[in-house]
């Protein structure tokens, strides 16, 4: 079953991954929509608008849904070797890259680890 990482895009970007076929963007601004939250999720949370449950709440029920509209997507990402998921939040930050791990976990996934150096990815 896939082994998962996270990563900060700037991180990606300095270690020269987001060309790598593991690397899935799931932000709403640039990445793969099937995994992205919604811009008003986004900004309300940054506004402060939406807490941290809140927003987990409404993940989970989003990526639900997603499940269910993109499974061929989602089974994709499940039976891969690898995949590491990328957002724009820091890493000491909360962030749906972290809820999406959890998910992908709970289907059999394995948590590996934040991205900070190359030495941090599997050989």
């Amino acid at each position: 079953m896939v082994k998962i990482y996270t990563v900060q895009i700037a991180v990606a970007h300095r270690l020269n991954i987001t060309k790598d076929l593991r690397y899935l963007d799931t932000t709403v601004k640039s990445g793969d929509k099937t995994f992205a939250p919604t811009w008003e999720m986004v900004m309300g949370h940054k506004k402060g608008e939406i807490s941290d449950e809140q927003y987990t709440r409404e993940y989970y029920t989003m990526m639900r849904g997603s499940y269910r509209r993109n499974s061929p997507r989602w089974d994709e990402v499940l039976s891969m070797d690898e995949v590491i998921l990328g957002c724009y939040c820091r890493a000491d930050e909360f962030c749906h890259r972290y809820l999406l791990a959890e998910m992908l976990v709970r289907c059999g996934g394995t948590y590996e680890s934040e991205i900070q150096n190359l030495d941090d990815l599997a050989d």
